[in-house]
Protein backbone atom coordinates (compact mmCIF):
# COMPACT_ATOMS: atom_id res chain seq x y z
CA UNK A 1 0.00 0.00 0.00
CA UNK A 2 1.20 3.20 -0.54
CA UNK A 3 0.83 6.15 1.29
CA UNK A 4 1.57 10.16 0.84
CA UNK A 5 0.87 12.56 3.35
CA UNK A 6 -0.64 16.23 1.28
CA UNK A 7 -1.82 18.32 3.78
CA UNK A 8 0.34 21.08 6.42
CA UNK A 9 1.28 20.26 10.20
CA UNK A 10 -1.84 21.29 12.30
CA UNK A 11 1.03 21.51 15.15
CA UNK A 12 -0.60 24.41 17.06
CA UNK A 13 -3.71 22.11 17.43
CA UNK A 14 -1.66 19.82 19.17
CA UNK A 15 0.06 22.46 21.85
CA UNK A 16 -3.63 24.34 22.34
CA UNK A 17 -4.94 24.24 25.88
CA UNK A 18 -8.26 24.39 23.85
CA UNK A 19 -9.56 22.56 20.87
CA UNK A 20 -13.21 23.97 19.26
CA UNK A 21 -14.80 21.48 17.89
CA UNK A 22 -15.50 21.25 14.02
CA UNK A 23 -18.22 19.10 12.39
CA UNK A 24 -17.10 15.73 11.59
CA UNK A 25 -14.43 15.37 14.38
CA UNK A 26 -14.92 12.93 17.19
CA UNK A 27 -13.72 12.35 20.38
CA UNK A 28 -11.12 9.39 19.28
CA UNK A 29 -10.10 12.29 16.82
CA UNK A 30 -9.61 15.00 19.00
CA UNK A 31 -8.09 12.95 21.54
CA UNK A 32 -5.10 11.33 19.56
CA UNK A 33 -4.48 14.87 17.91
CA UNK A 34 -3.09 16.10 21.20
CA UNK A 35 -2.12 12.72 23.06
CA UNK A 36 -4.62 11.69 24.98
CA UNK A 37 -6.96 9.08 25.16
CA UNK A 38 -10.75 9.31 24.50
CA UNK A 39 -11.49 8.81 28.55
CA UNK A 40 -9.01 11.38 29.32
CA UNK A 41 -10.77 14.21 27.13
CA UNK A 42 -13.78 12.84 28.39
CA UNK A 43 -12.73 13.21 32.30
CA UNK A 44 -11.20 16.65 31.44
CA UNK A 45 -14.23 17.95 29.96
CA UNK A 46 -16.76 16.36 32.23
CA UNK A 47 -18.37 14.27 29.62
CA UNK A 48 -21.08 11.67 30.21
CA UNK A 49 -21.56 10.46 26.83
CA UNK A 50 -19.67 10.62 23.69
CA UNK A 51 -21.67 13.32 21.41
CA UNK A 52 -20.00 16.78 20.68
CA UNK A 53 -21.16 19.68 18.63
CA UNK A 54 -19.44 21.67 16.51
CA UNK A 55 -18.40 24.65 17.81
CA UNK A 56 -18.15 23.44 21.21
CA UNK A 57 -15.19 24.06 23.16
CA UNK A 58 -13.20 20.99 24.88
CA UNK A 59 -10.05 21.38 27.22
CA UNK A 60 -7.41 19.48 25.98
CA UNK A 61 -4.54 20.29 28.80
CA UNK A 62 -2.08 17.75 27.61
CA UNK A 63 0.23 18.28 24.43
CA UNK A 64 2.00 15.05 22.74
CA UNK A 65 3.87 13.08 24.36
CA UNK A 66 7.46 13.89 24.61
CA UNK A 67 9.65 12.66 21.33
CA UNK A 68 6.11 11.95 19.78
CA UNK A 69 5.31 13.96 16.29
CA UNK A 70 1.97 14.17 15.34
CA UNK A 71 0.61 15.01 11.68
CA UNK A 72 -2.87 15.29 10.27
CA UNK A 73 -3.05 14.65 6.44
CA UNK A 74 -4.80 13.08 3.79
CA UNK A 75 -3.27 9.45 2.56
CA UNK A 76 -3.32 8.14 -0.69
CA UNK A 77 -2.58 4.83 -2.48
CA UNK A 78 -0.34 5.16 -5.84
CA UNK A 79 -1.40 1.71 -7.00
CA UNK A 80 0.05 0.05 -10.40
CA UNK A 81 1.26 3.01 -11.95
CA UNK A 82 4.44 3.31 -9.85
CA UNK A 83 4.50 -0.22 -9.04
CA UNK A 84 8.57 -1.36 -9.91
CA UNK A 85 9.86 2.38 -10.41
CA UNK A 86 12.20 3.44 -8.14
CA UNK A 87 11.49 5.57 -5.15
CA UNK A 88 13.68 8.47 -3.66
CA UNK A 89 15.79 6.30 -1.41
CA UNK A 90 16.59 4.49 -4.52
CA UNK A 91 14.19 1.32 -3.78
CA UNK A 92 12.07 -0.48 -6.20
CA UNK A 93 8.06 0.68 -5.55
CA UNK A 94 6.18 -2.10 -4.68
CA UNK A 95 2.47 -1.58 -4.48
CA UNK A 96 1.53 -4.45 -1.86
CA UNK A 97 4.47 -3.60 0.50
CA UNK A 98 3.46 -1.00 3.93
CA UNK A 99 5.43 2.03 2.90
CA UNK A 100 4.99 5.60 2.63
CA UNK A 101 6.09 8.89 0.87
CA UNK A 102 6.29 12.00 3.75
CA UNK A 103 8.32 15.50 2.52
CA UNK A 104 11.18 15.51 5.31
CA UNK A 105 11.10 12.57 7.51
CA UNK A 106 14.28 10.09 6.93
CA UNK A 107 14.03 7.48 4.97
CA UNK A 108 13.45 3.89 7.02
CA UNK A 109 10.89 6.11 9.84
CA UNK A 110 8.46 3.86 10.65
CA UNK A 111 5.21 5.56 11.24
CA UNK A 112 1.85 5.03 12.40
CA UNK A 113 -1.07 5.99 9.88
CA UNK A 114 -4.58 5.84 11.76
CA UNK A 115 -7.99 6.26 9.76
CA UNK A 116 -9.14 9.51 12.21
CA UNK A 117 -13.35 8.19 11.66
CA UNK A 118 -12.67 4.36 12.65
CA UNK A 119 -9.52 4.38 14.52
CA UNK A 120 -7.96 1.66 12.15
CA UNK A 121 -4.55 2.11 11.62
CA UNK A 122 -1.23 0.60 10.19
CA UNK A 123 2.93 0.85 11.07
CA UNK A 124 4.28 1.83 7.33
CA UNK A 125 8.16 2.92 6.15
CA UNK A 126 9.09 6.16 4.68
CA UNK A 127 10.84 5.26 1.40
CA UNK A 128 9.66 8.04 -0.75
CA UNK A 129 9.65 11.92 -0.87
CA UNK A 130 5.70 12.97 -1.77
CA UNK A 131 3.32 14.72 -1.70
CA UNK A 132 1.79 13.06 -5.14
CA UNK A 133 4.88 10.92 -5.85
CA UNK A 134 7.61 13.54 -6.25
CA UNK A 135 11.35 12.07 -6.36
CA UNK A 136 9.33 9.24 -7.92
CA UNK A 137 10.91 8.68 -11.22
Amino acid sequence: MRLSFLLPLLLSLALAQTYTVKKGDTLFRIAKAHGLSVRELMRLNGLTGERIYPGQVLRVGASPKPGRFLQEGLAVWYGPGFHGKKTASGEVYDMHALTAAHPSLPFGTRVRVTNLKNGRSVVVRINDRGPSGEGTS
